[in-house]
């Protein structure tokens, strides 16, 4: 167990662009077209579909 320090750090700068002024806004509905094809699995989801096929 280690001794707490004799100089005390402050609170850590904070990021560029991370401000507590930021504000999330939503920008309106996304219209997708009912035939438009269905979007690729990102690789996290075919590795994950993968393993499951492979565990069964």
């Amino acid at each position: 167990m280690t001794a707490p320090s004799s100089s005390p750090r402050g609170e850590r700068v904070g990021k560029p662009g991370a401000r507590w002024e930021t504000e999330l806004r939503w920008t309106g509905e996304q219209i997708v077209a009912d035939d438009r094809p269905e979007p690729r699995p990102n690789r996290a989801t075919r590795r994950a579909a993968a393993r499951a096929r492979r565990n069964r």
